[in-house]
């Protein structure tokens, strides 16, 4: 008998997940260390990076039984990393600081170490050496990574639902199957 709801593998093995727990623990360490304590963009920014992680578990939690909720969960994720994007440049323009554009002599080496294991490995240490500045920076090129992997998860998540349909689907074919054995 074929299994009408599958489980994919664990979700927090994927690189988007890894990249979303490194974006919760830097904006961690970012508004204790620069944002003033009572702040309503402490909370802001941590529930934003928090929702990014937590939707992106919990859209594939739903999957095997709703890719709709797959899909507009992992949506969600994405949305909330633009919010806390947002945050961080609003930091660099409130403290007169400069963001970084494409053009700009670092990023290309940020933008390509970020995609690294090295950063995986070192996040930690490198939240501790940097500037506000570098530090918004830093998050504002790794959320835009993150959110072009989430953006190409909907895309395949999308591209599996009009391929294999959604429960409801797979439970009647399931159900038209075993009349048609039974008869």
């Amino acid at each position: 008998m074929n299994k009408i709801v599958k489980y994919r593998g664990d979700v927090r093995n994927l690189r988007v997940y890894k990249l979303s727990q490194i974006i919760s623990y830097i904006t961690e360490q970012f508004v204790r260390r620069y944002l003033r304590q009572g702040s309503r963009t402490i909370d802001q920014m941590q529930q934003a990076a928090r929702s990014c992680k937590q939707n992106i578990v919990e859209g594939s939690m739903a999957a095997p039984t709703s890719k709709e909720a797959e899909i507009k969960l992992t949506n969600v994720a994405n949305a909330s990393l633009g919010e806390l994007e947002e945050d961080y440049i609003d930091y660099l323009n409130f403290n007169n600081l400069e963001i970084w554009e494409i053009s700009h002599p670092r990023i290309e080496k940020l933008r390509e170490y970020l995609k690294t294991q090295a950063f995986e490995n070192d996040y930690k240490i490198i939240c501790d050496r940097v500037n506000s500045e570098e530090m918004c920076n830093l998050m504002i090129t790794l959320i835009r990574q993150t959110r072009y992997l989430l953006s190409k998860m909907i895309d395949s998540q999308e591209k599996r639902f009009i391929e294999e349909g959604g429960i409801r689907e797979a439970m009647s074919q399931a159900r038209i199957s075993h009349r048609n054995k039974s008869s």
